[in-house]
């Protein structure tokens, strides 16, 4: 209800605001001044990520090597009976060698409970939890109820297609040691990203998420853990009470509050973790649906516990504001046109007046697509022509992905219960798709073999005939 309340008075403010400042000014100047603000904020977290790096090439980070936390891995699973031994096998291969593995069942109707048990018995490392089928449902309620028996300092999450290289928790531990770091967030990279349009556009996506995030980390913003790979301090979880199980989004929830209580969390572009892009439209809407629906929630949930917090550096706090204009921008841009095209309809206003709004619009997208072409190159090396063609297509990928869902997810909240649907990733399909091509390779060598010999057989009987004459 409070966050109903919340964004009914933003909307019915901000379509005020529009529609009574319309007469006297124009308000798309607003719009403009408000782009022109993020643009500026943007060009600052760069300048400082450019002067973060040359102080660092001129004097090196020094990393404490008698820093090391004994971690728990901790790994949800629900159905994922396909990826999670792969998974664990990757894990268990990784050089820093104070961790324990603790792999949970989340009430799956497939086999993974007892591939999970079978991992148990074969590696030392590792701990199997096995939820009740009556359990509360849920990535955060797993989380809660791994954490009462993990004994590490610290907590690393992994969705349960995650895999890392052997050095990836080396080079993550470090990044949380000062005393103020609640958590670290490794760069998330597409394994499949080749796959289809779909697959390189999501990486295309998490490249652009790595240069807003290497951003906000240089100036000691708002960085915000993404769910795999996030790295999170025993102390600071105990702090703001363990993972909020009535959230559909646990890793940008416990993010905000993590802030709110004063802890910074850090972002470790060195450190990398693979997962599996979705490759089909129906499934990305969903996981995409409710990432966004959390990303609001939370917003509306804690904004006023991030408004009276003592604790919440102003960098921090500035930050989100900057983060929030994000969904704020293209909310006002839908107002601006409806009143605008309204006041047409009405011969209230000529029709050129909707054109600055349109203008406004392309320029919009003209910024995601410069910002999507920078990120490829800085961080994934592209060339500038690939680069071009790749931002392009990301742009047009991001505005049929999240301009619908931004008016689905605000209808949602303004007219419809809330639920606890997670929209569930499909993992292993990559594998599946490897097993089958695998399958048919195999196939196929086998029907060459039976012509090769075939055809050996024929060409010594046509021989053994000539030798004969």
């Amino acid at each position: 209800m409070k966050e109903r309340f919340i964004l009914f008075s933003i909307i019915f403010g901000l379509a005020i605001f529009i529609y009574i400042f319309q007469s006297y000014f124009n308000t798309i100047w607003g719009l403009a001044f408000l782009c022109v603000c993020m643009t500026i904020y943007a060009g600052f977290t760069n300048l400082a990520y450019n002067l973060k790096k040359r102080k660092l090439k001129k004097y090196p980070q020094v990393i404490n090597e008698n820093y090391k936390p004994f971690v728990t891995v901790m790994i949800p699973a629900h159905n994922e009976e396909c990826v999670i031994s792969n998974t664990v096998e990757n894990i268990l291969q990784m050089t820093y060698e104070n961790f324990e593995v603790i792999v949970i069942d989340d009430r799956s109707t497939d086999n993974t409970a007892s591939v999970i048990k079978d991992l148990e018995k074969k590696h030392d490392k590792v701990k199997a939890l096995i939820r009740e089928k009556d359990a509360f449902p849920g990535k955060s309620a797993v989380l809660n109820d791994a954490f009462k028996i993990a004994r590490g300092d610290a907590v690393l999450v992994f969705d349960a297609d995650a895999t890392v290289e052997p050095d990836f928790l080396s080079k993550l531990v470090p990044d949380l040691e000062p005393k103020d770091v609640g958590a670290v967030q490794a760069r998330k990279v597409i394994r499949n990203k080749n796959q289809n349009i779909l697959t390189r556009c999501q990486n295309n996506e998490y490249t652009m998420d790595t240069y807003f995030q290497v951003g906000r980390d240089s100036v000691k913003g708002a960085v915000e853990l993404r769910g795999n790979g996030e790295l999170i301090k025993r102390e600071a979880i105990e702090d703001i009470g363990g993972w909020n199980n009535y959230t559909i989004v646990d890793d940008l929830d416990m993010s905000t509050r993590l802030h709110i209580k004063g802890w910074d969390v850090r972002y470790c572009i060195d450190a990398v973790v693979y997962e599996e892009g979705i490759a089909y439209l129906a499934p990305l809407f969903r996981q995409r649906r409710r990432w966004l629906e959390g990303t609001i929630r939370r917003y509306l949930e804690y904004s006023g516990a991030a408004l009276v917090s003592k604790k919440m550096s102003f960098r921090a706090r500035l930050d989100m504001m900057a983060y929030i204009s994000e969904f704020i921008m293209p909310l006002w841009f839908i107002i601006e046109i409806i009143i605008r095209a309204f006041k047409v309809f009405a011969k209230d206003a000529p029709p050129h007046t909707l054109y600055s709004s349109i203008i406004i619009g392309v320029a919009i997208g003209i910024g995601f697509f410069l910002a999507a072409r920078y990120s490829l190159r800085r961080y994934d090396f592209m060339p500038r022509l690939d680069a071009t063609f790749e931002a392009l297509e990301t742009s047009v990928y991001l505005f049929i992905i999240w301009f619908p869902l931004v008016l689905f997810i605000g209808f949602k909240i303004l007219f419809m219960k809330k639920d606890m649907k997670w929209g569930k990733t499909a993992h292993g399909l990559v594998m599946e798709e490897e097993a089958s091509i695998k399958a048919f390779i195999r196939r196929e060598l086998e029907k060459t073999k039976g012509y090769t010999k075939e055809y050996t057989e024929k060409l010594k009987q046509i021989l053994a005939e000539k030798g004969e004459k």
